[in-house]
């Protein structure tokens, strides 16, 4: 399978007060194109950093990242947003949702930020996305009426839509009871086995072990 990231050196540095906290500490990942990659490590890890760097949410102090064959560790801004809008998409354990639009709307919404599609175009992307992860019925609720279980699916259609080269989920099962969690899990299992990349982020090594592959962090470095 072809590289999809390639980061060397990748390390995190915030100022606090006077203080300098290192949050990642020189992490070398490569994911191949197709892994399923769960993230793992207990609260302040780095894990979080690791993938919001992955994912470019943020930069890095140091270090170097290919994504998709494009260095991104060096840009900023408009740049580095555009760069995520094309190649990422994200689940969130909170969903992050908009309660005011219906779930069509909500999944359409990466596509209206990028710009340049018709809206006959967002909402038949935005609609077969959703029948695809069996919410076809729900179209035009709202977050509210929709269960925790389905909220994430909507997450998931949402980070979908845009086509990204990526699929990255930060704690996706952390807000729902283990039913519900369980089918989130067979959802990314099923779009895994679709040629999906999967990077998922869990501090619940049950979780972890549904991917093909876990990297392990503690303060800040990959430990296994």
């Amino acid at each position: 399978m072809a590289a999809l990231i390639e980061a060397r050196g990748l390390t995190k540095t915030y100022r606090l007060g006077q203080v300098d906290v290192q949050a990642l500490r020189g992490a070398d990942v490569d994911v191949a194109r197709g892994e399923f990659v769960a993230i793992i490590g207990p609260s302040g890890s780095g894990k979080s950093t690791l993938m919001h760097l992955l994912g470019c949410l943020d930069t890095p102090t140091a270090g170097r990242y290919v994504l998709d064959g494009e260095e991104v560790g060096g840009l900023h801004g408009k740049r580095l947003a555009a760069v995520r809008n094309r190649k990422v998409g994200f689940v969130f354990q909170t969903f992050n949702l908009m309660p005011r639009l219906s779930i069509e709307e909500n999944v359409a919404l990466p596509l209206k930020y990028r710009g340049g599609i018709a809206r006959r175009e967002r909402r038949a992307r935005a609609v077969a996305g959703l029948e695809a992860l069996g919410l076809g019925h729900r179209i035009g609720h709202r977050p509210e009426e929709l269960s925790g279980g389905e909220r994430q699916r909507v997450a998931i259609a949402r980070a979908l839509v845009g086509g990204p080269a990526i699929l990255m989920a930060d704690e996706p099962t952390g807000n729902l009871d283990s039913k519900a969690g369980a089918e989130v899990m067979r959802t990314f299992e099923a779009l895994h086995a679709a040629g999906n990349t999967v990077i998922l982020v869990t501090h619940d090594p049950n979780v972890a072990a549904r991917a093909e592959r876990t990297i392990e962090m503690a303060d800040g470095r990959i430990v296994a």
